[in-house]
Protein backbone atom coordinates (compact mmCIF):
# COMPACT_ATOMS: atom_id res chain seq x y z
CA UNK A 1 0.00 0.00 0.00
CA UNK A 2 2.07 2.80 -1.20
CA UNK A 3 1.17 5.94 -0.38
CA UNK A 4 2.85 8.87 -2.75
CA UNK A 5 1.96 11.64 -0.24
CA UNK A 6 3.74 9.71 2.42
CA UNK A 7 7.35 11.91 2.31
CA UNK A 8 5.02 14.93 2.38
CA UNK A 9 2.91 13.84 5.20
CA UNK A 10 6.25 12.68 7.43
CA UNK A 11 7.67 16.19 7.48
CA UNK A 12 4.22 18.22 7.54
CA UNK A 13 3.51 16.55 10.57
CA UNK A 14 6.36 16.73 12.04
CA UNK A 15 8.01 19.88 11.29
CA UNK A 16 5.66 22.43 12.99
CA UNK A 17 5.49 25.79 11.94
CA UNK A 18 5.32 28.14 15.29
CA UNK A 19 3.33 31.08 13.49
CA UNK A 20 1.16 28.61 12.23
CA UNK A 21 0.55 26.97 15.59
CA UNK A 22 -0.20 30.41 16.88
CA UNK A 23 -2.86 31.31 13.73
CA UNK A 24 -4.24 27.49 14.97
CA UNK A 25 -4.73 28.99 18.28
CA UNK A 26 -6.69 32.10 17.60
CA UNK A 27 -8.90 30.38 15.09
CA UNK A 28 -10.18 28.53 17.91
CA UNK A 29 -10.04 31.43 20.33
CA UNK A 30 -12.61 32.94 17.73
CA UNK A 31 -14.61 30.37 16.94
CA UNK A 32 -15.43 29.66 20.53
CA UNK A 33 -16.29 33.41 21.01
CA UNK A 34 -18.29 33.27 17.74
CA UNK A 35 -20.47 30.23 19.74
CA UNK A 36 -19.27 27.39 17.81
CA UNK A 37 -20.85 24.36 19.73
CA UNK A 38 -17.29 22.03 18.93
CA UNK A 39 -14.84 25.35 20.11
CA UNK A 40 -16.72 25.82 22.81
CA UNK A 41 -17.09 22.40 24.33
CA UNK A 42 -12.88 22.51 24.53
CA UNK A 43 -12.86 25.48 26.69
CA UNK A 44 -13.53 25.81 30.44
CA UNK A 45 -12.45 28.68 31.24
CA UNK A 46 -15.40 31.57 30.51
CA UNK A 47 -15.09 33.51 28.63
CA UNK A 48 -12.37 31.50 26.73
CA UNK A 49 -9.18 33.24 26.80
CA UNK A 50 -6.07 33.11 24.19
CA UNK A 51 -3.64 31.21 26.91
CA UNK A 52 -6.28 28.39 27.23
CA UNK A 53 -6.44 27.93 23.39
CA UNK A 54 -2.83 28.23 22.71
CA UNK A 55 -3.08 25.27 25.94
CA UNK A 56 -5.36 23.12 24.42
CA UNK A 57 -3.58 23.21 20.53
CA UNK A 58 -0.62 21.73 22.53
CA UNK A 59 -1.92 18.99 24.44
CA UNK A 60 -3.27 18.57 20.63
CA UNK A 61 -0.03 18.00 19.61
CA UNK A 62 0.63 15.79 22.90
CA UNK A 63 2.99 18.99 24.22
CA UNK A 64 2.77 19.66 28.34
CA UNK A 65 2.37 23.44 27.38
CA UNK A 66 2.20 25.93 24.76
CA UNK A 67 5.66 26.98 26.20
CA UNK A 68 7.14 23.10 25.87
CA UNK A 69 5.65 23.64 22.07
CA UNK A 70 8.07 27.01 21.68
CA UNK A 71 10.90 25.08 22.89
CA UNK A 72 10.50 22.17 20.70
CA UNK A 73 10.07 23.85 17.57
CA UNK A 74 12.90 25.77 18.23
CA UNK A 75 15.01 22.50 18.75
CA UNK A 76 14.00 21.06 15.84
CA UNK A 77 14.78 24.41 13.75
CA UNK A 78 18.05 24.05 15.18
CA UNK A 79 18.66 20.56 14.26
CA UNK A 80 17.48 21.31 11.14
CA UNK A 81 20.17 24.06 10.98
CA UNK A 82 22.79 21.67 12.01
CA UNK A 83 22.34 18.47 10.13
CA UNK A 84 24.61 19.55 7.30
CA UNK A 85 27.42 20.96 8.94
CA UNK A 86 28.25 18.51 11.99
CA UNK A 87 28.15 14.70 12.39
CA UNK A 88 26.78 13.31 16.37
CA UNK A 89 28.29 10.20 15.70
CA UNK A 90 32.19 10.68 15.01
CA UNK A 91 33.47 11.16 18.19
CA UNK A 92 33.57 7.16 18.70
CA UNK A 93 33.21 3.95 15.97
CA UNK A 94 30.07 3.81 16.30
CA UNK A 95 27.90 0.73 14.90
CA UNK A 96 23.80 1.69 15.14
CA UNK A 97 21.25 -1.09 15.36
CA UNK A 98 17.49 -1.29 14.33
CA UNK A 99 14.89 -4.28 13.60
CA UNK A 100 14.71 -2.65 9.92
CA UNK A 101 16.24 -0.70 6.89
CA UNK A 102 14.21 2.45 7.86
CA UNK A 103 16.72 4.62 9.61
CA UNK A 104 19.68 4.06 7.45
CA UNK A 105 18.60 7.36 4.86
CA UNK A 106 17.16 8.98 7.63
CA UNK A 107 20.55 9.08 9.50
CA UNK A 108 22.95 9.52 6.87
CA UNK A 109 20.58 13.12 6.55
CA UNK A 110 20.65 13.78 9.72
CA UNK A 111 24.58 13.85 9.99
CA UNK A 112 24.99 10.13 11.49
CA UNK A 113 27.89 8.54 9.93
CA UNK A 114 28.09 5.25 11.32
CA UNK A 115 27.72 2.11 10.24
CA UNK A 116 24.28 -0.03 10.62
CA UNK A 117 23.57 -3.47 11.92
CA UNK A 118 19.76 -4.33 10.71
CA UNK A 119 18.37 -7.13 12.92
CA UNK A 120 15.64 -8.48 10.20
CA UNK A 121 14.40 -11.96 11.23
CA UNK A 122 10.67 -11.90 11.26
CA UNK A 123 10.27 -12.56 14.94
CA UNK A 124 6.09 -11.74 14.57
CA UNK A 125 5.83 -14.61 12.17
CA UNK A 126 8.44 -16.69 11.88
CA UNK A 127 9.61 -19.60 14.49
CA UNK A 128 11.92 -18.40 17.15
CA UNK A 129 13.53 -21.80 18.74
CA UNK A 130 16.70 -22.09 20.09
CA UNK A 131 19.16 -25.18 19.50
CA UNK A 132 20.38 -27.07 16.91
CA UNK A 133 18.30 -26.81 13.98
CA UNK A 134 17.18 -23.14 14.82
CA UNK A 135 18.93 -21.98 11.71
CA UNK A 136 18.04 -23.97 9.16
CA UNK A 137 14.08 -24.25 10.72
CA UNK A 138 14.51 -20.00 10.24
CA UNK A 139 16.12 -19.93 6.81
CA UNK A 140 13.17 -22.51 5.52
CA UNK A 141 10.72 -20.13 6.77
CA UNK A 142 12.26 -17.56 5.24
CA UNK A 143 12.36 -19.32 1.83
CA UNK A 144 8.59 -20.59 2.57
CA UNK A 145 7.02 -17.39 3.34
CA UNK A 146 8.87 -14.82 1.00
CA UNK A 147 11.38 -16.05 -1.04
CA UNK A 148 9.37 -19.08 -2.41
CA UNK A 149 12.01 -19.42 -5.56
CA UNK A 150 14.76 -18.69 -3.36
CA UNK A 151 18.34 -20.15 -2.45
CA UNK A 152 17.56 -22.31 0.74
CA UNK A 153 21.69 -22.91 1.66
CA UNK A 154 22.09 -19.63 0.83
CA UNK A 155 19.58 -18.46 3.01
CA UNK A 156 21.08 -20.15 5.89
CA UNK A 157 24.60 -18.79 5.01
CA UNK A 158 23.02 -15.86 4.71
CA UNK A 159 21.04 -15.87 8.53
CA UNK A 160 24.85 -17.46 10.11
CA UNK A 161 26.87 -14.55 8.64
CA UNK A 162 24.24 -11.65 10.39
CA UNK A 163 25.21 -14.07 13.63
CA UNK A 164 28.94 -13.67 13.52
CA UNK A 165 28.30 -9.63 12.82
CA UNK A 166 26.54 -9.38 15.82
CA UNK A 167 29.57 -11.76 17.30
CA UNK A 168 31.68 -9.00 15.96
CA UNK A 169 29.68 -6.03 17.18
CA UNK A 170 31.40 -5.53 20.20
CA UNK A 171 34.78 -4.36 18.59
CA UNK A 172 32.90 -0.58 17.82
CA UNK A 173 33.77 1.31 20.76
CA UNK A 174 29.81 2.09 20.90
CA UNK A 175 26.47 0.54 19.79
CA UNK A 176 23.20 2.34 19.99
CA UNK A 177 20.47 0.60 19.44
CA UNK A 178 16.83 2.50 18.07
CA UNK A 179 13.66 1.13 18.57
CA UNK A 180 10.20 2.28 19.38
CA UNK A 181 7.08 0.14 21.02
CA UNK A 182 5.40 -1.88 18.82
CA UNK A 183 5.90 -5.82 18.83
CA UNK A 184 8.41 -5.91 16.01
CA UNK A 185 10.84 -3.82 17.53
CA UNK A 186 10.59 -4.97 21.01
CA UNK A 187 10.92 -8.75 19.88
CA UNK A 188 13.94 -7.80 18.23
CA UNK A 189 15.49 -5.25 20.72
CA UNK A 190 15.19 -8.22 23.28
CA UNK A 191 16.85 -10.29 21.18
CA UNK A 192 19.85 -8.04 20.89
CA UNK A 193 19.69 -7.68 24.47
CA UNK A 194 19.76 -11.38 25.36
CA UNK A 195 22.74 -11.49 23.08
CA UNK A 196 24.43 -9.05 24.94
CA UNK A 197 23.75 -10.65 28.38
CA UNK A 198 25.33 -13.84 27.14
CA UNK A 199 28.13 -12.67 24.85
CA UNK A 200 31.08 -9.77 24.82
CA UNK A 201 29.63 -6.27 24.31
CA UNK A 202 30.96 -3.35 22.96
CA UNK A 203 32.39 -0.73 25.75
CA UNK A 204 29.33 1.84 25.13
CA UNK A 205 25.92 -0.05 24.87
CA UNK A 206 23.44 3.09 24.47
CA UNK A 207 19.48 3.08 24.19
CA UNK A 208 16.77 5.08 22.39
CA UNK A 209 13.24 3.20 23.21
CA UNK A 210 10.47 5.59 22.42
CA UNK A 211 6.87 5.31 22.79
CA UNK A 212 6.20 8.99 21.43
CA UNK A 213 7.57 12.10 19.57
CA UNK A 214 5.44 15.18 19.62
CA UNK A 215 4.51 17.25 16.88
CA UNK A 216 1.65 15.24 15.23
CA UNK A 217 -1.88 13.65 16.42
CA UNK A 218 -0.09 10.33 16.37
CA UNK A 219 3.11 8.75 16.53
CA UNK A 220 4.09 5.20 15.21
CA UNK A 221 7.24 4.66 14.68
CA UNK A 222 10.74 6.54 14.52
CA UNK A 223 11.08 6.12 10.45
CA UNK A 224 8.02 8.33 10.61
CA UNK A 225 9.89 10.93 11.71
CA UNK A 226 12.02 14.04 9.83
CA UNK A 227 15.83 13.64 10.07
CA UNK A 228 16.27 16.28 12.73
CA UNK A 229 14.09 14.56 14.89
CA UNK A 230 16.71 11.41 15.30
CA UNK A 231 19.43 14.11 16.49
CA UNK A 232 17.24 15.52 19.34
CA UNK A 233 16.49 11.77 20.22
CA UNK A 234 20.25 10.99 20.51
CA UNK A 235 20.67 13.42 22.71
CA UNK A 236 17.86 11.06 25.05
CA UNK A 237 19.86 7.86 24.71
CA UNK A 238 21.20 6.12 27.68
CA UNK A 239 23.50 3.56 28.68
CA UNK A 240 21.81 -0.08 28.56
CA UNK A 241 21.73 -1.28 31.92
CA UNK A 242 22.44 -4.53 33.29
CA UNK A 243 18.48 -4.84 34.78
CA UNK A 244 17.81 -4.27 31.32
CA UNK A 245 20.29 -7.00 29.35
CA UNK A 246 18.72 -9.65 32.41
CA UNK A 247 15.14 -8.70 31.81
CA UNK A 248 16.37 -8.86 27.81
CA UNK A 249 17.92 -12.27 28.19
CA UNK A 250 14.80 -14.00 30.19
CA UNK A 251 12.52 -12.45 27.56
CA UNK A 252 14.11 -13.93 25.62
CA UNK A 253 14.11 -17.34 26.86
CA UNK A 254 10.96 -16.77 27.68
CA UNK A 255 9.66 -16.46 23.40
CA UNK A 256 11.50 -18.85 22.06
CA UNK A 257 9.78 -21.18 24.44
CA UNK A 258 7.35 -23.76 22.86
CA UNK A 259 5.35 -23.29 26.35
CA UNK A 260 3.73 -19.29 26.65
CA UNK A 261 3.58 -19.22 30.16
CA UNK A 262 6.39 -17.93 30.65
CA UNK A 263 6.28 -15.25 28.76
CA UNK A 264 2.82 -14.51 30.16
CA UNK A 265 4.40 -14.49 33.44
CA UNK A 266 6.51 -11.87 32.64
CA UNK A 267 3.63 -9.59 31.54
CA UNK A 268 1.61 -10.28 34.46
CA UNK A 269 4.89 -9.16 36.94
CA UNK A 270 5.52 -6.49 34.97
CA UNK A 271 8.90 -4.83 32.73
CA UNK A 272 9.56 -2.30 35.15
CA UNK A 273 13.39 -2.06 33.66
CA UNK A 274 11.55 -1.60 29.91
CA UNK A 275 8.77 0.11 30.37
CA UNK A 276 7.74 -0.57 26.74
CA UNK A 277 8.10 -4.20 26.65
CA UNK A 278 5.55 -5.38 28.90
CA UNK A 279 2.82 -4.35 26.84
CA UNK A 280 4.72 -5.79 23.37
CA UNK A 281 5.00 -8.89 25.05
CA UNK A 282 0.75 -8.64 26.01
CA UNK A 283 -0.08 -7.82 22.73
CA UNK A 284 1.93 -10.67 21.03
CA UNK A 285 0.52 -13.65 23.14
CA UNK A 286 -2.86 -12.48 22.23
CA UNK A 287 -2.12 -13.39 18.59
CA UNK A 288 -2.44 -17.06 20.07
CA UNK A 289 -5.89 -18.60 19.91
CA UNK A 290 -8.51 -16.59 22.03
CA UNK A 291 -10.01 -19.49 24.53
CA UNK A 292 -13.32 -17.78 23.54
CA UNK A 293 -13.32 -18.87 19.89
CA UNK A 294 -9.98 -19.75 18.87
CA UNK A 295 -9.27 -16.61 16.90
CA UNK A 296 -5.86 -14.54 17.10
CA UNK A 297 -6.80 -10.83 17.71
CA UNK A 298 -5.85 -10.05 14.82
CA UNK A 299 -8.24 -12.17 12.97
CA UNK A 300 -11.19 -11.42 15.23
CA UNK A 301 -10.25 -7.30 15.28
CA UNK A 302 -10.31 -7.64 11.25
CA UNK A 303 -13.74 -10.16 11.57
CA UNK A 304 -15.24 -7.73 13.61
CA UNK A 305 -14.74 -4.47 11.05
CA UNK A 306 -16.30 -6.75 8.25
CA UNK A 307 -19.06 -7.75 10.64
CA UNK A 308 -19.85 -4.06 11.32
CA UNK A 309 -18.37 -1.65 9.12
CA UNK A 310 -17.94 1.98 10.17
CA UNK A 311 -20.78 3.99 9.04
CA UNK A 312 -18.48 6.18 6.63
CA UNK A 313 -17.45 3.10 4.83
CA UNK A 314 -21.16 2.94 2.97
CA UNK A 315 -20.84 -0.42 4.11
CA UNK A 316 -17.87 -1.28 2.13
CA UNK A 317 -15.36 -2.80 3.81
CA UNK A 318 -11.86 -2.77 1.84
CA UNK A 319 -9.06 -4.89 2.91
CA UNK A 320 -7.30 -1.33 2.90
CA UNK A 321 -9.83 0.31 4.95
CA UNK A 322 -9.89 -2.32 7.43
CA UNK A 323 -5.92 -2.68 8.10
CA UNK A 324 -6.15 1.36 8.55
CA UNK A 325 -8.82 1.43 11.01
CA UNK A 326 -7.40 -1.66 12.83
CA UNK A 327 -4.52 1.30 13.84
CA UNK A 328 -7.99 2.63 15.87
CA UNK A 329 -8.84 -0.48 17.30
CA UNK A 330 -5.77 -2.57 17.65
CA UNK A 331 -4.88 -1.93 21.32
CA UNK A 332 -0.24 -2.02 19.95
CA UNK A 333 -0.86 -1.59 15.94
CA UNK A 334 2.63 -2.18 14.16
CA UNK A 335 2.03 -5.42 12.35
CA UNK A 336 3.28 -4.50 8.82
CA UNK A 337 0.77 -4.73 6.17
CA UNK A 338 2.40 -7.71 4.45
CA UNK A 339 1.89 -9.74 7.52
CA UNK A 340 -1.81 -8.65 8.09
CA UNK A 341 -2.37 -9.12 4.58
CA UNK A 342 -1.27 -13.15 4.98
CA UNK A 343 -2.81 -13.87 8.48
CA UNK A 344 -6.32 -12.14 7.01
CA UNK A 345 -6.18 -14.07 3.86
CA UNK A 346 -5.53 -17.04 5.63
CA UNK A 347 -9.12 -17.32 6.47
CA UNK A 348 -10.28 -17.43 2.81
CA UNK A 349 -8.80 -20.82 2.66
CA UNK A 350 -10.67 -22.65 6.10
CA UNK A 351 -12.54 -25.96 5.41
CA UNK A 352 -15.36 -22.80 6.01
CA UNK A 353 -14.01 -19.74 4.96
CA UNK A 354 -14.71 -16.90 7.12
CA UNK A 355 -15.18 -14.26 4.79
CA UNK A 356 -15.30 -13.96 0.91
CA UNK A 357 -13.57 -11.39 -1.00
CA UNK A 358 -14.56 -9.75 -4.44
CA UNK A 359 -12.25 -7.88 -6.86
CA UNK A 360 -13.13 -4.40 -8.28
CA UNK A 361 -12.23 -1.28 -6.23
CA UNK A 362 -10.13 1.48 -6.49
CA UNK A 363 -7.71 3.46 -4.49
CA UNK A 364 -6.55 7.02 -3.78
CA UNK A 365 -5.23 7.33 -6.90
CA UNK A 366 -7.99 5.48 -8.78
CA UNK A 367 -6.34 2.64 -9.57
CA UNK A 368 -6.68 -1.36 -8.78
CA UNK A 369 -4.14 -2.44 -6.18
CA UNK A 370 -5.71 -6.07 -4.82
CA UNK A 371 -5.93 -7.02 -2.66
CA UNK A 372 -5.87 -3.95 -0.76
CA UNK A 373 -8.35 -2.81 -3.40
CA UNK A 374 -10.73 -6.03 -2.85
CA UNK A 375 -13.97 -5.97 -0.66
CA UNK A 376 -14.24 -8.01 1.97
CA UNK A 377 -17.84 -9.69 3.10
CA UNK A 378 -18.32 -11.77 6.82
CA UNK A 379 -19.88 -15.03 5.83
CA UNK A 380 -22.22 -16.89 8.38
CA UNK A 381 -19.82 -19.13 9.43
CA UNK A 382 -17.37 -16.14 10.26
CA UNK A 383 -20.25 -14.90 12.40
CA UNK A 384 -20.38 -18.01 14.20
CA UNK A 385 -16.60 -18.21 14.83
CA UNK A 386 -16.89 -14.49 16.32
CA UNK A 387 -19.64 -15.28 19.08
CA UNK A 388 -18.20 -18.17 19.97
CA UNK A 389 -20.99 -20.55 18.52
CA UNK A 390 -18.10 -22.30 16.16
CA UNK A 391 -14.18 -22.44 17.05
CA UNK A 392 -11.81 -21.56 14.89
CA UNK A 393 -9.39 -24.62 15.18
CA UNK A 394 -12.13 -26.85 14.08
CA UNK A 395 -11.79 -25.46 10.73
CA UNK A 396 -8.07 -26.33 9.82
CA UNK A 397 -6.37 -22.93 9.90
CA UNK A 398 -2.84 -23.09 8.65
CA UNK A 399 -0.11 -23.77 10.69
CA UNK A 400 1.69 -20.38 12.19
CA UNK A 401 4.26 -19.71 14.94
CA UNK A 402 4.01 -17.41 17.77
CA UNK A 403 7.54 -17.32 18.92
CA UNK A 404 8.44 -20.95 20.43
CA UNK A 405 4.90 -21.52 20.48
CA UNK A 406 3.51 -23.90 16.85
CA UNK A 407 -0.10 -23.30 16.46
CA UNK A 408 -0.41 -26.16 14.56
CA UNK A 409 -2.71 -29.76 13.86
CA UNK A 410 -1.17 -32.33 16.51
CA UNK A 411 0.70 -29.38 18.87
CA UNK A 412 -0.02 -28.76 22.63
CA UNK A 413 -3.51 -26.71 21.98
CA UNK A 414 -2.56 -23.22 24.14
CA UNK A 415 -5.09 -20.39 24.30
CA UNK A 416 -4.83 -17.18 25.70
CA UNK A 417 -7.11 -16.27 28.37
CA UNK A 418 -7.16 -12.19 28.51
CA UNK A 419 -8.94 -11.98 31.81
CA UNK A 420 -6.28 -14.03 33.54
CA UNK A 421 -4.06 -12.76 31.14
CA UNK A 422 -2.30 -16.21 30.94
CA UNK A 423 -2.03 -19.03 28.31
CA UNK A 424 -3.91 -22.43 29.13
CA UNK A 425 -3.78 -25.79 27.31
CA UNK A 426 -6.94 -27.59 26.00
Amino acid sequence: MEDDDYEARRLRDFRLNFEQQQKRAKELLKAARAGDPAATARFKGTPPKLAEAQFLIARELRFDSWAALKRHIAEMTLAHEAMSVSVLDGDLRTLHMRGGHDLINLSQQAGFRGGWYVDIYPYLEGPVREGPGCVEQRARFIIDTYRQDGDYEGQTRGLEEKERELQDSADYERVVLWFEHDCVCQLALIHLLGHYARHRRPPRLELVNISDFPGARYFSGLAELPPEALRLLWTTRKSVSEAQLQLGLEAWHALTNPDPRPLAAIVRRGTPALPLLGPALHRHLRELPSIANGLALTEELALRLMAQPPPHWDGIAKLSRIYWQMHESDPLPGRGDGAWARRVLSMETLSAPLFTRSPGGVDYAGRSNPPWTDTAAITETGRAVLCGEVDFRSLDPPSRWIGGVEVAAGQADWRWDEQLKDAVRR
